[in-house]
């Protein structure tokens, strides 16, 4: 079986293939095939509807299976925020900076107790038929006062997950991979492979 990403970030490619990937299995980047991909826009009202409209445009337009995650940062202090927007959080998609400093200015009074929070990260591998799988993970922790470490990318520098008494900014990439909501629900989806082969084998 031969899965395409739908996505151009080389961490998550080597994420996901560190775990999906296996004698039978391979997966493969956007770029595996010519021509250029269709452009996504992700305004879906979940982060579900986002991966899902990601992997299966992907799907269709490749003629292969398509794997698509969508994730971010849901804080309880601020009904969820930022949620679906975690990318685009202080206006422009993707500065990390930006997103951190608003982020922190929104919970300036906010005390200790109150400023737990989780990244969530959904995945879904769609066939060009239209059939989809779907699997997510979660990793919780809180929100700190200010920037802790420059590894990592996002929310990292400002999430402190407790059992490493560290932020995410402060881990190393494997540490930080070992137990990331991405990695969660990347394994989750792997378990479920061998079923997903087997049932399309039936149907075929």
């Amino acid at each position: 079986m031969k899965i395409l990403l739908a996505t151009k970030s080389q961490s998550k490619i080597k994420e996901i293939r560190d775990i999906l990937e296996r004698p039978g299995l391979e997966v493969f980047p956007l770029d595996y095939l010519e021509g250029e991909p269709p452009e996504v826009i992700e305004d879906g009202k979940t982060f579900l509807a986002n991966a899902r409209k990601k992997a299966l445009a992907i799907a269709e337009w490749s003629g292969m299976p398509a794997l698509a995650d969508d994730s971010g940062l849901i804080v309880d202090a601020l009904g969820g925020e930022p949620g679906i927007r975690s990318s685009r959080y202080a206006g422009t998609d993707g500065d990390s900076a930006a997103n951190n400093t608003l982020l922190l200015k929104r919970m300036e009074d906010v005390p200790d107790e109150k400023r737990t929070a989780r990244f969530l990260c959904v995945i879904c591998l769609a066939m060009p038929g239209g059939r989809t799988w779907e699997t997510d993970g979660t990793v919780e922790g809180r929100i700190t006062r200010e920037k802790q470490g420059a590894g990592g990318f996002g929310y990292d520098p400002v999430f402190f997950y407790e059992p490493a008494g560290m932020t995410f900014g402060r881990m190393g990439p494997d540490e930080k991979n070992a137990v990331s909501h991405r990695a969660r629900a990347i394994t989750a989806m792997a378990r479920r492979i061998p079923d997903i082969e087997e049932n399309l084998e039936n149907l075929s």
